[in-house]
């Protein structure tokens, strides 16, 4: 085994790769680059007919990982580097059985499609955990991303480059040229560069895998199984500099309510900014935005949530997603993106309110990159503007503005370090915002005026990462007045004020808040046929993330195991398959058990390529802490449901999936899901896709409202819930038409109804039960109103449920 010295901690290794059923060391493997003569250039057009290309070094030594891992391929593929001060070129022929029938789709950047792809991966770094990869396909479609862990498949498909490739298909095969500028490449300033590099080549028509380096199916890794690519000299990293302007606007048309002077059924506004993208030396990148355009940012999915809890989206604005994997910690979520420029928390009251729809994005900056000694940087700086809803009194016709949103700084670091002969990982990471709320800000009660997060993570590899180990540990911390620190404890992702805690007190008095996390886990990530993880998580009832990062409810100890069974060899019925049992058991800092779930979950793919999905999943009765929303512990039914799955062959120019999901609690809750979708290529340059979805349920313990005066079993107030009938359907479709494969033309969709139906009311009957009062029986009363309300008589009270509280 050949290793080479890294100036951070240690030592990077190279481990042994599966070539024709031998293994043999990765670096025994090279690929040589020639520099191309003084004055000699390339045009890159998919023909390959520059004398230069006759004098590069070809390697065809390719080996298949499907269908036969480690055979010979059914075909010849042949790949050369090339390269001067300015870029690297990659050139490659494709040989074929069937030249006239090598697809060759077109479609926009970064979609995959049923064409043939040849793959470049490059480790530049040569740090054996992280690579970039250019992706090129016979229909001379780009598509490109980013590696941050040593995975195949765990890609960053934000990253964007600035590269050219073409593809050409001849009576032989097919041709692909690609010019990849050095200034899109990050590495060292060494006179003579050695890079990782992995070629690979997928032919869907016979679903063939080929690579240049074998990771066989049982073992685990990818940018630290690479070979080598050596002579490059003389290159220089580059000193980037992008500077993208950009004009923009907006128009909405909706009918005018009648009085409102805000909207006359038109809204049309306009916008400017820029973006700026400079490289500090040969390692960092500095990004800055003013007034970002998010202009093609797609729409976020619809739902309905009728639970406690924040509904957490992808990020899918570039600024935010791109070095993203710099930014995030291996622990908790210190980190949301999505928190910056959010909706406006505030309220403002009025006849007719105008509020913006979320806070403005004054300034924002971020500094990404990888230093020479292998420790990676993430930092980013970000204000948002003071936000106005302007409001309108129709009595007295007065209009007038209230501040639902301070002027906000946020910041977010990450630094992390790599260490170890298996490219092990520890990090660091800080948050922190500051809002501007004066002595007169009505936003004082709502808003903590400072919040203050972070932790370390380390993620310990042995053996090529076969195994892992990881510890993490994190803090948050709250300041600002009593009431928006009250604000913060009674929220649901702590519900403090639950009548019946032992583990934490409410405190209105409170002027700051504190709180921990911790984790361990442990995993086997490669072998022949035994696979296995397991973690133990803990939350304080007082970590608060939900300034910058996200935390759906804290309060929680988790243990976690999964076992998985693999066969990775091909039988008589199946390609492959595996079988994963999941089991889990959670409690609360008080002792309560509030959850066992249990899971199996079996994958198969047949020998045609047809991918079968079969699970069930369930949990015992246990008892839930939010269920009341700040009420007592409540009982949890125990439950089961199952999964099923049916998909086609995906390198078909048609693709097919279905699939049912059924869901049933042992108190009369039930779900059903059927699912659909297919995918056409009409012709080479069109793409149709649907995906219909339809559910019905019914909710066996809704949540409606609470109301004082109850009985003692509930600490004096009756949490009230109902049964709740939903049907959902939706239907996501897409056209696209890509014109190039720069350009493109591509219309979305996604009808989606939903109803739902509130039925059987009642109220808890005894604390750590689930069991329910109905209305209507057990002395009570509910009277169905003319609005639309309900009036309830229990206990010689009555009090009314408003039709809000349940519409």
């Amino acid at each position: 085994m050949r290793c080479t010295a890294a100036t951070l901690i240690a030592i990077v290794c190279a481990g042994p790769v599966l070539v024709q059923g031998q293994a043999v060391p990765n670096a025994a493997k090279q690929f040589s680059a020639v520099r191309l003569p003084v004055g000699a250039s390339l045009r890159i057009d998919g023909h390959l007919d520059e004398s230069a290309w006759g004098d590069a070094r070809w390697r065809s030594d390719f080996h298949q990982k499907l269908p036969v891992e480690g055979a010979e391929p059914t075909v010849r593929t042949e790949v050369a580097f090339l390269y001067d001060d300015k870029a690297l070129y990659v050139g490659a022929r494709l040989h074929s059985n069937a030249p006239g029938k090598i697809p060759t789709a077109v479609a926009r950047r970064d979609q995959m499609t049923n064409a043939e792809h040849l793959v470049i991966a490059l480790d530049t770094y040569h740090d054996r955990r992280t690579s970039y990869s250019f992706v090129i396909s016979s229909g001379g479609v780009r598509i490109d991303y980013y590696h941050a862990v040593d995975n195949e498949y765990s890609r960053d498909m934000t990253w964007d480059p600035v590269w050219e490739a073409k593809a050409s298909v001849d009576s032989t095969g097919w041709i692909a040229e690609a010019r990849i500028p050095l200034s899109q490449l990050r590495f060292s300033r060494a006179g003579a560069q050695q890079w990782g590099v992995q070629i690979n080549r997928w032919i869907p028509a016979t679903n063939e895998d080929i690579y240049w380096i074998v990771v066989p199916a049982k073992e685990s890794g990818w940018s630290s199984r690479f070979g080598e690519l050596v002579g490059i000299e003389g290159v220089q990293p580059s000193r980037r500099l992008e500077l993208v302007p950009y004009v923009a606007s907006n128009a909405t048309f909706s009918p005018a309510a009648p009085g409102d002077p805000f909207h006359d059924g038109s809204d049309i506004s306009a916008r400017a900014g820029a973006d700026l993208k400079m490289g500090l030396g040969p390692n960092l990148t500095l990004d800055a935005t003013v007034n970002p355009d998010f202009g093609q940012v797609e729409a976020d999915p619809a739902e309905v949530n009728l639970s406690a809890f924040e509904t957490f989206f992808d990020e899918r604005r570039p600024f935010f997603t791109e070095g993203a994997q710099l930014l995030r910690g291996g622990g908790q979520n210190f980190f949301y993106s999505r928190r910056i420029g959010q909706s406006p928390r505030g309220v403002a009251d009025g006849s007719f309110v105008d509020r913006p729809a979320s806070a403005t994005i004054l300034a924002a900056g971020k500094v990404t990159g990888q230093l020479r000694n292998g420790i990676s940087i993430g930092a980013l700086s970000a204000f948002t503007g003071r936000e106005e809803a302007r409001t309108f009194d129709a009595a007295t016709g007065s209009f007038g503005r209230t501040e639902i949103e301070p002027f906000t700084a946020y910041g977010v670091g990450r630094v992390q370090g790599q260490f170890g002969p298996n490219a092990s990982v520890a990090g660091v990471s800080l948050t922190g915002v500051e809002r501007d709320l004066g002595a007169g800000s009505p936003l004082r009660s709502l808003l903590p005026s400072t919040a203050i997060t972070g932790g370390g993570d380390i993620n310990l590899r042995t053996t090529n990462g076969a195994y892992e180990f990881g510890a993490a540990a994190g803090f948050s911390y709250v300041r600002g007045d009593p009431a928006a620190i009250l604000r913060v404890q009674r929220a649901s992702a702590h519900f403090m004020q639950r009548p019946d805690a032992t583990e934490f007190t409410l405190d209105s008095t409170r002027s700051a808040l504190a709180g921990w996390s911790a984790s361990l886990r442990a995993a086997r990530n490669a072998g022949r046929h035994w696979l296995w993880n397991a973690a133990l998580g803990f939350e304080s009832p007082t970590l608060e993330l939900n300034d910058v990062g996200r935390i759906a409810s804290a309060n929680d100890i988790d243990a976690t195991g999964q076992l998985r069974y693999r066969e990775t060899q091909p039988g008589p019925v199946f390609r492959q398959w595996s079988s994963s049992l999941f089991l889990g058991r959670s409690w609360n800092f008080g002792g309560v058990h509030t959850g066992t779930r249990w899971s199996l979950g079996n994958n198969l793919t047949l020998r045609n390529f047809w991918s079968i999905f079969l699970g069930t999943y369930g949990n015992t009765s246990a008892y839930s802490d939010d269920l009341t929303r700040g009420g007592p512990i409540m009982g949890v039914p125990a439950a089961y449901g199952f999964d099923a799955q049916l998909s086609g062959n995906q390198g078909l120019p048609v693709t097919w999936q279905g699939g049912l999901s059924y869901f049933n609690d042992a108190i009369g809750g039930w779900s059903t899901t059927l699912f659909g979708g297919v995918s056409a290529r009409p012709a080479s340059q069109w793409r149709v896709s649907l995906n219909p979805t339809w559910t019905r349920a019914v909710g066996s313990r809704q949540y409606v409202t609470a109301v004082n005066g109850g009985r003692s079993e509930t600490f004096g107030t009756r949490y009230v819930f109902s049964y709740i009938r939903r049907n959902t359907l939706s239907a996501r479709a897409r056209v696209n038409y890509a014109f190039t494969p720069e350009l493109s033309l591509e219309l979305y969709a996604e009808p989606f109804a939903a109803s739902g139906e509130y039925y059987d009311f009642g109220e808890l009957a005894a604390a750590r039960s689930h069991e329910i009062r109905f209305y209507g029986t057990d002395g009570t009363t509910i009277d169905p109103q003319a609005d639309g309300s309900r009036t309830v008589t229990a206990d010689g009270q009555t009090f009314s449920l408003a039709p809000r509280d349940f519409n």
